[in-house]
């Protein structure tokens, strides 16, 4: 039986972010595509807001996955197995999509905490602090979402 190692912990929980991220960056643009109502304009422009920051974050956890070693799935369909969040369905009022972000953030912020002890557990400063920033942009993130909800934030 190969022991996993504390380095491929690190590339697995990558490879869970690469796959969320890539997931993430779809849905992002479904809604986009497809919002519809009053807050048409302010949404199009958050969605590809969001999906062009996402897609730098996808790139930039494949490359850390190759410059430690690892192979990052590559794939769409493994994108979805492995992710922790799933596809935009369509036909979603412009506030369904919006509180489906913040569900998916949670999770995602969730399994980048768990993420950060991995990478400083293998002594990997590296990820831990791409993940502490990604956790950081997140949070201004949701906050946005949430008060477009009219959510206190402060729960």
């Amino acid at each position: 039986m190969v022991q996993i190692t504390e380095k491929n912990r690190v590339i697995e929980s990558l490879n869970k972010q690469l796959a969320n991220h890539t997931v993430l960056w779809g849905k992002l643009h479904n809604y986009h595509w497809y919002v519809k109502g009053p807050h048409f304009f302010s949404l199009h422009t958050k969605f590809e807001e969001l999906y062009d920051s996402t897609g730098v974050i996808v790139d930039d956890i494949a490359e850390r996955i190759l410059a430690i070693g690892g192979q990052p799935i590559a794939k769409l369909k493994e994108a979805l197995e492995e992710s922790s969040i799933d596809e935009g369905e369509y036909g979603l009022s412009a506030e369904s999509m919006v509180k489906q972000l913040v569900d998916d953030y949670d999770v995602i912020t969730a399994e980048l905490r768990s993420g950060v002890k991995e990478a400083e557990d293998a002594g990997d400063d590296s990820t831990a602090d791409m993940y502490i920033a990604y956790i950081q942009g997140i949070e201004k993130d949701v906050w946005m979402l949430q008060a477009y909800l009219g959510e206190d934030v402060s729960k």
